[in-house]
């Protein structure tokens, strides 16, 4: 049976990604800063609650032992944890505020990923799935007739961007793994106001294909909801 550790996985994108492979048979551990609601969505969902806050170093390291300790192992790792940050006009924009973002959507994989790779190397199939966005586009967010333009999030397009030449790093450092990219799409979650014309179940088929492909697939792929799209 395929383990699978999500990040985030109280509310959202992450909380559909868990029922979904649940439902796909796989043994969810739902990762979440807050326990009340880390504790509510695992229930619901017949998954297991482990309490992780990415930004912090010995919260990562216990969410590790308490998943060596019961599980000992995962099969996928799904980055899913992250913040937006503001939108609009960026004259204003703090150093604070860009760490703040950058700690949880990229430093916050850093932290994840590293601390999970030696659970991750017992798996005879090991994955792990970054959830970036087509906001970390240049393609994207330069083509007009794409949503992506019309959105100015100067931290999180950054945040994201950074992301995907993370996972493309990762995937050639790592190739006994498979790692890769998802973009969700603009999806009605919490991060955007329910803004998305996508419902959460669309977002997630990007996530959920990658956690559910079989051994041999590639590695190094940024893919949405109707396939592989460019890294540019």
């Amino acid at each position: 049976m395929t383990i699978t550790f999500i990040t985030g996985a109280n509310k959202g994108l992450g909380r559909e990604t868990a029922r979904r492979l649940v439902e796909l048979g796989h043994t969810v551990i739902v990762g979440a800063r807050d326990p009340e609601q880390g504790v509510a969505a695992a229930t619901a969902l017949g998954a297991r609650f482990v309490r992780i806050d990415v930004t912090d170093d010995a919260a990562v390291a216990a969410a590790v032992a308490d998943v060596a300790g019961h599980e000992g192992v995962i099969d996928v790792l799904i980055n899913n944890a992250g913040i937006h940050g503001p939108s609009g006009d960026p004259s204003t924009l703090t150093g604070i505020e860009s760490l703040r973002v950058f700690d949880v959507n990229v430093a916050g994989v850093v932290r994840t990923t590293t601390a999970f790779l030696p659970l991750l190397r017992r798996s005879t199939d090991p994955v792990i799935i970054n959830v970036s966005s087509g906001m970390g586009s240049l393609a994207h967010t330069h083509d007009p007739a794409r949503p992506e333009s019309k959105v100015i999030a100067p931290l999180y397009t950054a945040s994201k961007a950074a992301l995907t030449m993370l996972t493309t790093q990762y995937a050639k450092a790592l190739p006994s793994m498979r790692v890769n990219a998802a973009d969700p799409g603009y999806t009605a979650t919490d991060l955007n106001g329910h803004s998305g014309p996508q419902t959460v179940t669309e977002g997630t088929d990007a996530i959920v294909r990658l956690a559910t492909e079989k051994p041999g697939a590639r590695s190094g792929r940024f893919v949405d909801r109707t396939g592989e799209i460019s890294w540019s």
